[in-house]
């Protein structure tokens, strides 16, 4: 009996920050504990600023219709299928040897723990753009609206890319954890030789939202992030309005919890507007405090909910936010007490860590390494064997925890959460779950999405 033949499987994300398609392109095999896959190429295609405006008008939660709801998914759909055939052209892959998509789809609404309505406690989600249209479209059957079914399960419907961090990272030596910095940050923890069921993950709070929404704000919107973290290194440190943020209650929750732009939107940034203006911040030292917030919070989530339970050696960072120097030397600075190389260009001096947090509670104390992930050279990956080894002579200590881009493990920071989806609909198909109840609070696995069948040929 010959063996299944490896699929071809795109994976498309687009995040809170509603800015972007990413878009990868992954060839799958196997089944969970020898599943393998690999990723071939991806590439991002931004969305038309109409659209994105749109899209960020409904996820604030004003008002809309049904119709111009409906409307809305299925020009969603349709935005899909075109990114789906400019990133196949541009992978020079025909769209007839695809076997399968998955579309995360775009969140516009999610409440993850329940809450009154209508007479009983509901916990909701809602992802957009239309699959029937992106497989109609394109010719590829389409599974998406992936979270839905993990809710039904009692879990939070987030985070559910724990499941790929399991398949990429996990170690048999290493504890790590997996850090996201999208719209928002997340952060997936796998304890050293961890099962399935040891894996936990949760929201941290905002990354780029904030972030990119002072920017916009800032600027008119003639600007939509801050590109190398230009503008808040040219802000000055305002620790007590760092201090007033860290007050935030969302902080203190224990997991399994999840955040979006329900509590991190239009309403917050007006808070912290007001906040700013009583610490007489200017623009870029507004810029600067989030920026140094998003990654200050993190710190303490791991401080809080992590490092007293786990023994934590790597902070693989990936996402967007990944590429903003200001957040990664702050974190560096907290985690590792070390000069480790990010893969992007550094931005001036300015843009040093403030060193405002307290150092994570397994590092505080300097250590000297002449390791560095920006000098090692790429790292074999290969889903289901656990392999993703840094070289001999890499390892770091007990008192620090390496942090570095999530590039340097062969995963390019910007296609993760699209291969997790290309993953996740793989499995789907299989009819295999793909939730980590650990992770999300389900009280048991979940087949995950929905499917929309490609026209017949």
């Amino acid at each position: 009996m010959s063996k299944p033949r490896p699929l071809l499987v795109l994976g498309l994300m687009s995040g809170t920050s509603a800015d972007a398609i990413d878009i990868a392109l992954t060839k799958i095999s196997g089944a969970p504990p020898n599943l393998k896959s690999e990723l071939l190429n991806h590439t991002t295609i931004p969305y038309t600023p109409q659209l994105q405006k749109e899209i960020l008008r409904v996820a604030e939660q004003n008002p809309i219709t049904a119709g111009d709801l409906s409307q809305l998914n299925f020009r969603l759909g349709h935005a899909y299928a075109e990114a789906t055939a400019q990133a196949c052209k541009k992978f020079r892959v025909s769209l007839t040897k695809v076997d399968l998509l998955g579309s995360h789809g775009q969140t516009i609404f999610h409440q993850g723990p329940p809450v009154p309505y209508l007479g009983r406690p509901i916990a909701s989600t809602l992802q957009i753009g239309e699959p029937a249209i992106i497989a109609a479209k394109t010719g590829i059957t389409t599974i998406a609206d992936f979270r839905p079914a993990d809710m039904a399960v009692g879990g939070q419907g987030a985070p559910l890319v724990p499941y790929a961090d399991y398949l990429l990272y996990r170690h048999e030596k290493l504890g790590r954890v997996s850090l996201n910095l999208g719209g928002i940050a997340n952060i997936t923890v796998l304890p050293a030789a961890c099962k399935p069921s040891d894996v936990f993950a949760f929201d941290t709070g905002p990354a780029n939202m904030l972030i990119d929404a002072l920017i916009q704000h800032f600027t008119h919107n003639k600007q939509r992030y801050d590109k190398n973290a230009a503008l808040a290194a040219q802000g000055r440190s305002i620790p007590n309005l760092v201090d007033e943020l860290m007050k935030d209650p969302y902080l203190k929750k224990s997991p399994p919890k999840s955040t979006g732009r329900e509590y991190y939107g239009q309403a917050y940034v007006q808070k912290f507007l007001t906040m700013a203006r009583r610490h007489n911040a200017k623009p870029n030292d507004a810029i600067r405090a989030v920026t140094i917030f998003t990654a200050i919070s993190i710190v303490d989530a791991l401080n809080r909910f992590v490092l007293p339970q786990h023994k934590i050696h790597q902070l693989i960072v990936s996402g967007g936010g990944a590429k903003n120097p200001l957040i990664l030397a702050q974190l560096t600075a907290a985690l590792s007490q070390s000069n480790i190389k990010p893969d992007i260009a550094i931005a001036p001096a300015s843009v040093g860590a403030d060193f405002q947090s307290v150092p994570a509670t397994q590092s505080n104390k300097t250590h000297a390494d002449n390791s560095s992930p920006g000098r090692r050279s790429p790292a074999s990956i290969q889903v289901g064997t656990q392999q993703a080894t840094p070289q001999a002579g890499t390892m770091p200590t007990s008192s620090t925890i390496e942090v570095f881009p999530s590039s340097h493990l062969n995963v390019p920071t910007d296609a993760k959460e699209a291969y997790a989806f290309a993953l996740m609909a793989y499995e789907t198909f299989h009819h295999r779950p793909s939730n980590l109840p650990s992770a999300t609070g389900a009280h048991k696995p979940a087949i995950l999405g929905k499917i929309s069948y490609a026209p017949p040929r």
